[in-house]
């Protein structure tokens, strides 16, 4: 069942992931803030003090793919956004729930890797 899902979720975001991917910079804001919309509200959920951090992050990320997104292509931006928001999600689980530490590790090298180079983007 499990199985289903997420072939139906992959089917379905498919369509913006294309139209997103076609301007490549707003591809990866879009990316990024969903990356850091899921790290944030990890960070709630756990009671973390750098959720405010991340959230002044991710909330600079959605002015800048604001900024650039045409509004037509809105939809599929907000398509791709879903969908690295889920994968950034479920690397999170994996770190944090995950009996298997060296699989842990792995995903939590990932979410450093990606979450650093959306911070790169950034200025300050």
């Amino acid at each position: 069942m499990g199985t289903k899902r997420t072939i139906a979720f992959a089917l379905f975001l498919l369509p913006g992931m294309a139209a997103a991917g076609s301007d490549p910079l707003v591809s990866t804001f879009a990316t990024c803030t969903g990356r850091l919309s899921a790290l944030m509200e990890h960070q709630w959920l756990v009671s973390s003090p750098e959720a405010d951090a991340t959230r002044a992050r991710r909330d600079g990320m959605e002015t800048l793919l604001a900024a650039i997104t045409p509004p037509e292509t809105a939809p599929q931006v907000l398509a791709r956004r879903i969908e690295a928001k889920y994968a950034m999600s479920r690397l999170l689980t994996r770190v944090a729930f995950n009996r298997d530490r060296t699989d842990a590790a792995r995903a939590a090298r990932r979410v450093e890797v990606q979450i650093a180079s959306c911070n790169a983007l950034l200025l300050g």
